[in-house]
């Protein structure tokens, strides 16, 4: 089915056709067009721009609606040396995205290397947003004409920056040629916040492509169709008063409209009305050019309608339906759509499946009609079915017996190839593929969202766990089969309900989840969820994905809902609805006061965030009415409290008996690390066993069916005493017997005792290789990522009895944020006066703030046989600080915490818990070794407390004790104990990349 109109197609061995089109024109259009893409960046980087293939898919589907010749090719290239060495190849390249993170060169410097090799390659930056990015905005901003950086955008999590990036610099190069050859239009996009515009292009450039979707069908014939999407209108960004005019004046009688922004620079400076000013201006000279006028004020309204333009609010919840809006009234705008020969329709199809239906009945003049003119060939290249329009593009009608023998043809052809493309990383659902054992699939368009995202980085990561040392061993490492929505439908949701109206009220929580349980989903939405049913059979846990979250600056975690169905019900009336239910209240969460207050603390717009829905079966096994698995928990390639010999770059896990919530709330679960899991600090001794082990787990209630209300408490999962994991068959797997007469902890059952939960099993005798699997995942997705990552999994242990394997399942990856950022600890250490504290050597991550209270022991009046009846004069003063609600800094000579009243004071954890920032120095009489390790050290790592330790007798630090003692004392205790209130708080400063502490005096900022 070739079309005799292609000005370019390929042949089988990928080399140009050199026919020329019959209408000229076509091939006139763009002339300039990004057909290399290089992008350099991490692994991680790369994958989530592509999201596992289907990002792939969701841009070239807009692609191919919008420029039928051609796809750009995406290449990674992981740092700026690889770059570089690609770019001094043959192989021709048009346009080079580096982000942050491309290895030791600076992207400056990288930027200013490729335009030596070609001063008109574009060079557009792409970028987290980060200290670094900012500054390269000022730099770039401050001199744009000399900069090589041509251009610089955020990434917000929108995949489709990509088509932005694209199809914004060949709109900057081709729209003099497109619009002096055949009258193309501009529109002119005035911003000067790289961050907004970063989130509004795409928005913008997706309506333009939706618009032109909506077009299709308007054309006669094939080549009006393609010259209405070729010809769309090109977006030129320009961020100043002055830019502006000179766009405008370049390109006046092709301008279609204007979307600006009120406040952006007009002759030098921030002008809050050079928005007014250019629609005036502009105005002046053709009244009747559309021109829509956003800002963040809405008193800025009035003198919009004065300016004769549209207005809308940019942090609006229906910014893009009213942009919709302002372009259908205002820009002329208006699915495979089977007609006959007069032009009348008799089918629709919007996917694969449809087409596939549709393709069985319609009529045959209609298969000819459309086969004739390629109509297959290119719709199934808009959605990333190349293979198979490869194969259909040089058959032409003629080549068939029957049109019946095209029709079955045409359908094997789709069969075969959206099964083949489902057995990928992420198919669009089918129940009558899904693999019930491990498959991934998604329901409705839109993202995958960042948790999603994870998971199908995660199933790619896993074709490369197993090594030569057979890690593994028998254990199914997998992730959990999951079905993703879309963030389409939640967009629906939202809109067809008028929900973003009742979430902007700010009602309470309650409230508010009401009214989203109230409101109905997309009726083909619970149709599809009707089919999941079909499949799933077991509890299901329903996860938030949100389009933000898990992202490597600003992760989300925990701000959104996952909520656990026993999906058990006789009913399947009952069962949907429950599902349904879930749904609704992960969608809820995206808007209550939690997650409202997080989206303000960083400057995000409400309608940047989406929401997609993981439905993913539970992980565990029946026991009786309880499900759970035999063990969960979380594992951090990056560990900021180290103990003994492990580096922060051994890692650490957490680990418990049943759900995860045990490890999630900080719960007692045991620590180790992956690396060296038989040292375990906070097991140092008997009694710290028995003190820290694990005394409860979760598990989900198979016969409670929980109400909306319960799910918003938390009630979900049940909480029961550790002996009912006896009583189910699990806790003997995870533990050691403590023997009372000996006072100690044995591995075997033979002597009896008491079960404690140890994992003894497990890290010391390898009845699932657990710590191996964990560190092998670390390390992959850490490499993957090029940062650290967070891991969540589930495990149940193998049973001979049931003949069934171990199984290890990664529940979730994500990025670990690394603050190396903190500070610029060098700088900061040119000004030592402004320190009230530094060391080489601390524990933790991050910036205190706030303090303006110091506890403290004076090393020179510390009398050692005095230790006891200090730690209890501390206590009294943690007290008096923890009423008041004043966190505090706590320093004092050895040990804190020490079950040796002659290396330190001997505190225990409650005398001490309300100190933020614990700092140990030198003992007067002798070196005493730091805390780590210790089960005192255990309480810094699960409350983040800061750790520092000083001892300037080895260079290893400072306090400077004199400025401490002008103070202001609040009150004095015995032994040289002191409690200081400064007038204003102090900052700590902890890079847990180099384990250097920074404490600045009251008054002094970073």
């Amino acid at each position: 089915m070739n079309s005799p109109h292609s000005s370019r197609s390929d042949t089988a061995d990928g080399q140009p056709r050199t026919e020329m089109p019959r209408f000229p024109g076509l091939e006139v259009l763009a002339p300039y067009r990004v057909h290399e893409m290089m992008l350099v960046s991490s692994w991680y980087d790369s994958f989530i721009l592509e999201e596992d293939g289907h990002i792939s898919e969701l841009l070239l589907e807009q692609y191919r609606q919008l420029d039928l010749w051609y796809a750009p090719r995406l290449t990674r290239a992981p740092t700026a040396a690889s770059a570089l060495e690609q770019l001094d190849t043959d192989r021709r390249f048009d346009m080079v995205v580096p982000t942050i993170r491309i290895g030791a060169m600076e992207p400056t410097e990288f930027a200013a290397k490729v335009k030596e090799w070609n001063d008109r390659m574009p060079v557009v930056m792409l970028g987290y947003e980060s200290p670094e990015l900012q500054r390269l905005i000022e730099q770039r901003r401050a001199d744009p004409e000399s900069h090589p950086i041509d251009r610089i955008m955020v990434w917000t999590g929108d995949a489709r920056i990509l088509l932005v990036l694209a199809k914004m610099i060949e709109d900057e190069r081709n729209a003099h040629h497109d619009t002096q050859t055949t009258g193309v239009n501009v529109i002119l996009f005035v911003e000067d916040s790289v961050r907004f515009a970063s989130s509004y292009l795409p928005m913008l450039y997706t309506e333009l492509m939706l618009h032109g979707q909506s077009l299709i069908a308007d054309g006669v014939n094939l080549s009006q169709k393609v010259l209405r999407m070729r010809a769309r209108p090109k977006i030129l960004w320009c961020e100043t008063y002055e830019e502006a005019i000179k766009t405008y004046d370049k390109y006046q009688d092709n301008v279609l409209g204007v979307v600006s922004d009120v406040r952006f620079p007009r002759r030098g400076r921030l002008d809050d009305k050079a928005g007014f000013h250019l629609a005036r201006e502009l105005k002046a000279d053709r009244r009747d050019l559309p021109i829509l006028l956003q800002s963040t004020d809405m008193t800025n309204i009035a003198q919009a309608v004065e300016s004769e333009a549209d207005f809308v609010h940019k942090l609006s919840p229906w910014l893009a339906h009213d942009v919709r809006r302002f372009m259908l009234e205002n820009f002329g705008f208006g699915p495979f759509v089977f007609r006959l020969p007069d032009g009348s329709e008799v089918a629709q199809a919007n996917d694969l499946r449809h087409m596939e239906d549709a393709l069985t009945h319609v009529p045959a003049e209609s298969l000819r009609y459309h086969g004739e003119r390629n109509h297959f060939s290119t719709w199934l290249k808009a959605r990333t079915m190349f293979r198979l329009a490869r194969q259909l593009r040089p058959i032409v009608v003629s080549d068939f017996p029957s049109i019946e023998a095209m029709r079955r043809v045409l359908v094997r052809g789709l069969l075969d190839a959206r099964r083949e493309e489902e057995g990928g990383a992420v198919a669009d659902f089918d129940p009558d593929t899904f693999d019930c054992a491990s498959g991934f699939a998604r329901i409705g368009g839109g993202s995958l969202g960042g948790k999603a995202r994870g998971l199908a980085f995660t199933r790619k990561l896993l074709r490369y766990l197993d090594d030569e040392n057979n890690v593994c061993g028998d254990t199914n490492v997998y992730v959990p089969p999951s079905i993703v929505i879309g963030t389409d439908f939640a967009d629906r949701f939202i809109e067809e309900n008028d929900l973003a109206k009742i979430a902007m009220a700010e009602p309470t929580d309650r409230a508010l989840i009401q009214e989203f349980q109230n409101a109905r989903l997309p009726s083909e939405l619970i149709d599809a969820l009707s089919s999941v049913l079909d499949i799933f059979d077991q509890p299901l846990a329903v996860r938030s994905s949100s389009l933000l979250e898990d992202s490597l600056e600003q992760p989300f975690a925990g701000i959104y809902g996952t909520y656990m169905l026993p999906n058990s019900d006789s009913s399947r009336k009952k069962r949907l609805a429950d599902l349904c239910a879930a749904i609704k209240m992960v969608l809820a969460t995206s808007y209550t006061k939690q997650a409202r207050a997080y989206m303000k603390a960083l400057p995000h717009d409400p309608d940047r965030d989406h929401m997609a829905v993981i439905i993913q079966q539970l992980v565990g096994r029946s026991h009786g009415t309880r499900f759970y698995p035999h063990l969960s928990g979380v594992a951090r390639s990056y560990n900021y409290y180290p103990f003994g010999s492990i580096t922060p770059e051994d890692g650490v896990a957490y680990v418990a008996l049943g759900m995860g919530r045990t490890v999630v709330d900080g719960m007692d679960c045991l620590r180790f690390c992956p690396r060296y899991p038989r040292q375990l600090p906070q097991f140092s001794s008997v009694e710290d066993i028995l003190d820290n082990c694990q005394k409860h787990f979760y598990a989900l209630d198979m016969d409670h069916h929980g109400t909306t209300l319960q799910w918003f408490r938390g009630e979900d999962l049940t909480r029961h005493p550790i002996e009912d994991a006896g009583k189910d068959g699990t806790l003997s797997s995870v533990c050691s017997y403590y023997i009372p007469a000996d006072n100690i902890i044995a591995e075997g059952a033979s002597r009896g005792g008491h079960k404690v939960v140890t994992f003894a099993p497990i890290l010391k005798h390898n009845l699932m290789p657990l710590a191996a699997i964990i560190k092998r995942l670390l390390e992959l997705g850490s490499h993957g990522m090029s940062a650290p990552v967070e891991i969540e999994f589930a495990a149940n242990l193998p049973s001979v009895q049931d003949d069934k394997p171990g199984e290890f399942a990664c529940l979730q990856m994500r990025p670990l944020v690394v603050m190396s950022d903190v500070a610029d600890f060098d700088e900061l250490a040119k000004s030592p006066e402004n320190h009230l504290c530094n060391s080489p050597h601390a524990l933790g991550n991050g910036r205190v703030d706030g303090i303006r209270d110091v506890v403290c022991v004076l090393p020179e009046l510390y009398d050692e046989t005095k230790s006891m009846p200090t730690a209890t004069a501390v206590g009294e003063m943690n007290e008096w600080l923890r009423r008041e609600d004043r966190p505090f800094l706590l320093i004092g000579p050895g040990r804190w915490g020490s079950s040796d009243p002659w290396l330190g004071i001997p505190v225990h954890w409650g005398q001490i818990s309300g100190a933020k920032v614990v700092i140990e120095t030198c003992m007067p009489t002798r070196s005493v070794t730091p805390s780590e390790g210790s089960h005192f050290f255990q309480n810094l790592t699960a409350f983040k407390v800061g750790y520092i330790m000083v001892n300037p007798e080895l260079k290893r630090g400072h306090i400077d004790w004199e400025w401490l003692k002008t103070q202001h004392i609040e009150r004095e205790g015995i032994n040289g104990l002191r409690w200081y209130r400064l007038d204003q708080p102090i900052t700590t400063l902890i890079d847990g990349r180099s384990n250097r502490a920074i404490i600045l005096k009251d008054g002094c900022t970073p």
